[in-house]
């Protein structure tokens, strides 16, 4: 798929040192699609990042404009609060 990644999403993959391959597999093939209030997208997968610990990736996109945008990107350890059953 093709995407731009925001200037905030491009800070928050330094800033939390998410690698563009982990962003390019959860886009292409996300675990979830949860579609929020204001029209974004998330695109979350459950992953391990190399410590052994679970966490849930979510990459916030606005499907509206082409190439879709990733406006921010994060990952969490409450996993609980954010997947959907």
């Amino acid at each position: 798929m093709t995407y731009q990644l925001s200037l905030h999403a491009q800070e928050q993959l330094e800033k939390r040192k998410i690698p563009l391959s982990i962003i390019n597999s959860v886009i292409n093939s996300p675990q979830q699609i949860i579609l929020q209030l204001d029209g974004t997208k998330v695109y979350q997968s459950q992953l391990d990042f190399g410590s052994g610990k679970t966490y849930l990736l979510r990459i916030i996109i606005n499907d509206d404009v082409d190439p879709m945008l990733v406006v921010t990107v994060y990952k969490t350890s409450q996993i609980n609060k954010y997947w959907r059953p």
